[in-house]
């Protein structure tokens, strides 16, 4: 059964722009920047976590002590 050219056409131009639009959220997705305020952003929300706060703390606290001591020895 033959297509009618018009047919095709618009077939066509209905998957071109498909293909721009698929095109258009994989640029904007691998974009660097995007990259980065996203780990930025997971990077806060684990900081955010009680656990994980409080145990830097206590990390920060441990090695500021070591320090000290090294200093006054």
């Amino acid at each position: 059964m033959a297509r009618d050219p018009e047919n095709i056409q618009s077939d066509i131009e209905k998957t071109r722009d498909a293909l721009a639009e698929s095109l258009d959220a994989l640029a904007e997705r691998a974009n660097p920047k995007t990259l980065i305020e996203g780990g930025k952003e997971q990077i806060a929300e684990r900081l955010a976590d009680p656990k994980v706060k409080y145990s830097l703390i206590g990390v920060g606290a441990v090695v500021g002590l070591l320090v000290i001591r090294a200093i006054f020895r």
